[in-house]
């Protein structure tokens, strides 16, 4: 059965999350039925694999998945056709790609990139309504920037994750967290970038939560160090509402969405 990785985009508001569930719309839901309108085995219940699990009413723009089919397609023409049948929902096929059978889409990732989108103004959001964090007040970008800076290398996590997160340690290293400012209309966005191999739940909202109260000024930089060491969740800034975050991407050893003359493969079948 060929093997196939897809680069999928979708916003998080109708969902509850990416996870399959009996009784709730979700992305791999709706992934799996347009893929069972393709595909004999996923209309005999064949699952998806996916990079991460997001939760109700997170995004993304690059989340990988992957799944074994009964037919080689060729991978734009399998693209075409699952956007085709995911319509309506907020949900498309970035890129589609023939990968070897060892490829797993969580299993295989080296790193994972998130996105968060923090929008501070007065006036309420528009366009971007359900797809941003809104605060009301100005943020100081250099002193979250030095809060960020305590949790980068690796550190226990306990204080920055879920009480409900199953993950077997709360040790993690984070890569890198870098923060940008970008003027919108009569207010100002804060882009928050998070790169890791892997993170705990609710680890970047309970970050960006935390650093958010620095840039308010209700906490000291110094005060995320302290809240790491404590490895006690009570110590945590108040995690942010979802809407704002993204799964932005996933790193692999060789990119399977690279073009095969790049990675050295020959063409696949259709």
């Amino acid at each position: 059965m060929p093997r196939f990785a897809f680069k999928i985009e979708y916003d998080g508001a109708p969902f509850a999350g990416w996870q399959a569930q009996a009784d709730q719309p979700t992305v791999q839901g709706a992934i799996e039925e347009a893929l069972a309108k393709l595909d004999p085995g996923f209309a005999a219940g064949a699952r998806i694999a996916a990079a991460g699990r997001t939760d109700a009413g997170v995004h993304a723009t690059g989340q990988v998945a992957h799944a074994d089919l009964m037919r080689d397609w060729d991978p734009f023409r399998l693209s075409e056709a699952l956007n085709w049948h995911l319509k309506p929902a907020p949900v498309v096929v970035l890129a589609a790609a023939r990968v070897d059978d060892d490829f797993h889409a969580r299993f295989s990732a080296r790193e994972r990139r998130y996105t968060f989108r923090l929008i501070s103004r007065r006036a309420p959001m528009t366009h971007e309504r359900g797809n941003v964090w809104q605060v009301l007040s100005p943020l100081d970008l250099g002193a979250m920037q030095q809060g960020a800076d305590h949790l980068i290398g690796l550190h226990d996590f306990t204080t920055f994750r879920s009480s409900i997160c199953q993950a077997k340690s709360p040790v993690k290293s984070i890569d890198q967290i870098t923060i940008q400012e970008i003027p919108v209309p009569h207010g100002m966005e804060y882009r928050f970038d998070l790169r890791a191999r892997s993170f705990l739940h609710n680890q970047v909202r309970s970050i960006v939560g935390t650093l958010e109260r620095v840039g308010a000024g209700s906490w000291h930089p110094d005060r995320v160090a302290e809240a790491l060491a404590a490895c006690n969740r009570a110590a945590c800034g108040p995690v942010c509402p979802p809407q704002g975050l993204y799964l932005s991407g996933v790193g692999y050893p060789l990119d399977p969405f690279e073009a095969p003359a790049v990675r050295g493969d020959g063409p696949t079948g259709g």
